[in-house]
């Protein structure tokens, strides 16, 4: 949640290798995160050792000194491997006959090394390492889990788990999958999610220790149903050393109302607005005036063609030194995931007369803006329009009560008086988590009470990690919403009572099965305004079904299932499922995402 989850994950994996016996395989989806977690495993007191990809031995880390390949460098204790290195330092390349030596003991050296370990850290694709192929691990556990994609989590715990911790937030940033059809076909699902749903109740951590209370009380209410508490107060999350014009002085929160429209940027894919950019270099300006240092102060745009036009303006415009524009952190939503500045700038950029905001509609990317400051929060936009997507419309109505909806120049900022019309339809919230979290709750309390906990899950609308791009944004501004369609896949509409190829098989009880019944893959695209309108499971579409189905009842025919349903996503949904005939061709294109935003996990700043 928004607790210090690294912190906390440190000291499980403490407990555990002090616990069990045999080591412990930490993973996380990004170098970033397994580097930040390395760290604080390694103040512990544990032997830690960070196995990096070859490809990225050469790349600077914070825990440089943890990494296999500097450890073995670094290592004394053998002679001649040593004398190896420095005679191939000087002359760039080794004898055959010294080079397979020098391998061998490198080799040697890193069994040593890693046999010696208490915790060995590497992405969850680097878990497939040949130098870990030996290595048995009773014991995982994976950082940021919620951001990994379900094949992604598989590859650790192939390595003789037998015991595993996933830590996440399931109401931040879900897998980042490039490819539409992939992630309709389930790929953006994560493992965490999957055991949710299937009635593995979560520990949920409910105290906060990064932001002002002020800042905290919207995410609290709004995602994670008013649990959220607070573990600093108010007088630990002011910096009364710093004059900024916040129109409640102890509440460091301001929703800025800017009217300026947007524009589409130079590449043609993405959206600017100089109005927002200008005064966001005023802003910065008057926090450098207070005394604030550049590396405390990040902003934060979901747009690349407003990300690159405040980095130039402010550099033009500017009227403080140049250098500290310049060591300001401008970057995506997706890049300040698990991250946390003492002051946030947020630019929506979205601003036209048909209120179509794009992927500011997604609930889960907005959480984690609004959860990066600790002491200060600054939001740029246009409330006539954001006021029209629901979630929007109750955070501006959370400003506008507390007196931090503000119009006007930044140096006499009046409260706005500007009156909202209640949106069409409320806000829903992601269903899938709450209604799941909510299933495996009482799931554990039936079995505690004596009775069956199981239950038929009712998936009635998702919100998983899929990124829309720039491109489908654009194109879709002209009808008001995402470019990303909110029923659920064409290409699954027949799902409803059998998988592709498994025709009228049994189920293990003998029965069946219904038709109609209800998925628990659900829509694979983050929510849109139409989600949000009232899209549902309702006859059983969207998804396979696993309702009763046993493991015994995926007999391999010709093909193996992942086989099956490899060829119906690629066919277009043409091939047929059971005896119901092949169906129409998918009518959206195999389109790949512009989106950069993957870079972000490894630590690069990506973009829709």
């Amino acid at each position: 949640m928004l607790t210090s989850l690294r912190v906390t994950s440190a000291t499980i994996i403490y407990h555990l290798a002090k616990i069990n016996d045999g080591q412990v395989l930490v993973c996380a989806p990004s170098n970033v995160a397994v580097d930040q977690l390395c760290e604080r495993i390694h103040k512990t007191g544990l032997k830690t050792v960070r196995v990096t990809a070859k490809s990225r031995e050469d790349v600077e880390s914070p825990v440089g000194f943890l990494s296999l390949h500097e450890q073995v460098r670094m290592n004394d204790s053998n002679i001649e491997l040593i004398k190896l290195n420095q005679l191939k330092s000087e002359l760039g390349e080794l004898s055959s006959q010294d080079e397979k030596k020098y391998k061998t003991l490198t080799r040697n050296a890193e069994r040593e090394i890693l046999t010696n370990a208490d915790v060995i850290c590497c992405t969850c694709v680097g878990a497939g390492d040949p130098r870990l192929s030996r290595f048995k691990f009773r014991t995982v556990l994976i950082d940021e889990s919620t951001q990994s994609a379900e094949p992604e989590c598989m590859i650790p715990l192939v390595l003789g788990c037998k015991q595993v911790v996933l830590v996440g937030d399931h109401q931040q940033l879900g897998p980042v999958i490039m490819n539409k059809k992939a992630a309709k076909a389930g790929l953006n699902q994560s493992l965490f999610e999957r055991l949710v749903i299937l009635g593995c109740a979560p520990i949920r951590l409910n105290v906060q220790y990064r932001m002002h209370p002020c800042l905290s009380e919207f995410p609290s209410n709004m995602f994670y149903e008013g649990s959220l508490q607070n573990g600093v107060t108010m007088q630990q999350r002011l910096r009364r050393d710093v004059d900024f014009p916040w129109p409640v002085v102890d509440s460091p929160m301001m929703f800025w109302s800017n009217l300026g429209n947007e524009e589409i940027s130079a590449s043609g894919t993405s959206y600017l607005n100089r109005t927002e950019a200008s005064n966001v270099e005023k802003i910065i300006t008057r926090f450098f005036k207070a005394g604030v240092h550049p590396n405390d102060i990040g902003i934060i745009t979901p747009y690349e063609g407003q990300r690159s036009y405040v980095v130039s303006s402010m550099q033009s415009t500017g009227t403080f030194k140049k250098e500290n524009y310049k060591e300001i952190e401008v970057a995506s939503v997706d890049a300040f995931q698990g991250r946390e500045k003492d002051f946030i700038v947020l630019s929506c950029v979205r601003s036209n007369d048909h209120q179509g905001i794009g992927f500011l509609s997604d609930p889960r990317r907005l959480n984690v803006a609004l959860t990066r400051a600790k002491y200060g929060l600054v939001i740029l936009g246009n409330p006539k329009v954001l006021s029209k997507h629901p979630l929007w419309h109750y955070l501006l109505l959370h400003f506008k009560e507390r007196n931090c909806l503000v119009e006007g120049p930044l140096s006499n900022l009046q409260v706005s008086l500007l009156q909202f019309s209640r949106p069409k339809q409320s806000y829903r919230g992601p269903q899938r988590y709450q209604m799941s979290y909510q299933r495996a709750s009482d799931m554990v309390n039936g079995m505690q009470n004596g009775r069956n906990g199981r239950q038929e899950y009712n998936d009635s609308g998702s919100l998983v990690g899929y990124i829309p791009d720039d491109v489908s944004s654009v194109h879709s501004s002209a009808i008001g919403g995402v470019g990303v369609p909110s029923a659920y896949p064409q290409m699954f509409s027949g799902f409803q009572d059998t998988w592709p190829g498994l025709n009228g098989v049994r189920r293990a009880n003998g029965a069946k099965s219904r038709a109609g019944t209800e998925s628990v893959a659900g829509e694979s695209v983050a929510a849109t305004e139409s989600d949000i309108n009232g899209a549902s499971t309702a006859g059983g579409k969207g998804g396979v079904s696993l309702t009763g189905l046993s493991i015994n009842d995926a007999k391999q025919t010709s093909l193996s299932q992942s086989d099956r349903l490899k060829r119906y996503v690629e066919s277009g949904g043409q091939i047929a499922v059971g005896s119901r005939g092949p169906h129409g061709p998918n009518a959206e294109e195999d389109v790949r995402s512009i989106s950069t935003s993957f870079a972000s996990q490894a630590g690069l700043g990506g973009y829709e």
